[in-house]
């Protein structure tokens, strides 16, 4: 058996191999290779597929989150409510903007913030909150945005672990995520469900006048060259990851197909194991598995990992530490803990998930899953 990958970039390519070639050779002889059609055609076909009016290329997941609070007009002091259990780029822009990152608990079964937790640590100073689709599904969007409007106050939504997730509200009206807030922000690092070969981001909004502050704030501030309207940055996605991401793109749909598919047998065979806790599936989203995370809430979560690493299996933790106890957000956080991302920081471990893993991959990693827990 070849080395298995958390996820397997090698096959996927192999698979798209001609195509993505003969793109890629197709720029190079362009030379073209910042901005142009190649980009501008990738912007316009996202957009399409995530129902928005605008989609506006970056460099990466983390600038796009930057950019967007740059547009919005958020200013030093102001506070972002964010969960506490996520990734760290959700809360470092908001720091390095010199906001106030205000950290809450997640919905235990989801891993999202909901309004419910959102709305006590709201104040007066609060401006905007920042709903994580975790790992692949949506945060319940409908009471976030009610609770918004109720405050005036702005989403952000982070959908880098979550393109193409649908999200079903009350009135039976669908959305894809990244499409229901302000501005969505995602990311196109080459592990992501949609993913490119070096680094990219993007946002997206349905608002014309914020789609122009973001695209002047991503480019150096300005709306027509040598002409600065604002302050900005330099964060542009480059055609050669646009062509690769646009070719993947009309793939997306088939490949989260294909991880919900993988996440099924994984289900089937773990319910067997009443030390392990499946991922729930919200009935309000649909599931994207950008991770597929257990949690081992009846063993040693650490020696599980240890056992499958032995055996040539790999996982990973997302995420060890709560973001209030790393050293660079310490001084944010008032002390007490956060029950339940307390618990998930202990518990929870992802197995390898992606668009190629086949049966017999997948069936060794689940004997040596049995073999932990039936040990113990």
């Amino acid at each position: 058996m070849t080395p298995l990958q958390m996820v397997d970039l090698k096959s996927q390519y192999l698979r798209l191999k001609p195509e993505l070639d003969a793109a890629l050779i197709e720029v190079l002889d362009s030379t073209r290779f910042i901005g142009g059609p190649k980009v501008d055609a990738f912007a316009q076909n996202l957009a399409q597929y995530l129902g928005v009016k605008h989609v506006i290329p970056c460099a990466n997941g983390t600038d796009a989150l930057q950019i967007a609070m740059m547009a919005l007009g958020l200013k030093p002091g102001d506070e972002v409510i964010v969960p506490t259990f996520t990734y760290v780029a959700t809360a470092e822009v908001i720091a390095l903007l010199g906001l106030v990152p205000v950290m809450v608990d997640v919905d235990p079964k989801t891993f999202n913030i909901t309004a419910d937790l959102i709305e006590p640590a709201i104040t007066s100073r609060t401006k905007a909150i920042v709903p994580v689709h975790l790992f692949g599904q949506s945060a319940d969007m409908a009471p976030i945005m009610a609770l918004a409007e109720k405050h005036g106050l702005y989403v952000i939504e982070d959908n880098a672990q979550a393109i193409g997730a649908t999200y079903t509200f009350p009135d039976g009206s669908r959305k894809k995520t990244g499409a229901i807030g302000h501005v969505g922000c995602t990311s196109f690092f080459p592990s992501k469900n949609l993913g490119c070969y070096g680094d990219g981001g993007a946002m997206m909004t349905n608002d014309d006048e914020l789609a122009a502050k973001l695209r002047m704030v991503a480019n150096h501030g300005q709306s027509r060259q040598y002409y600065h309207d604002v302050i900005g940055v330099n964060s542009r996605l480059d055609a050669m990851q646009a062509v690769i991401l646009d070719l993947k793109l009309r793939h997306l749909d088939e490949y989260n197909a294909a991880r919900a598919a993988a996440a099924g047998r994984y289900d089937e065979a773990f319910a067997a194991l009443p030390q392990l806790v499946t991922p729930y599936r919200d009935p309000r989203s649909t599931h994207v598995f950008h991770q597929y995370t257990l949690q081992v809430v009846d063993g040693d979560r650490n020696a599980l990992q240890k056992f499958l690493a032995e055996r040539g299996v790999p996982s990973m933790i997302y995420y060890p530490v709560p973001l209030y106890n790393q050293a660079a957000f310490a001084h944010y956080w008032k002390g007490g803990t956060l029950p339940v991302t307390e618990h998930l920081c202990k518990t929870v471990i992802s197995l390898p998930m992606h668009t190629e893993l086949d049966d017999q991959t997948q069936q060794y990693i689940i004997e040596q899953v049995f073999l932990m827990m039936n040990d113990k």
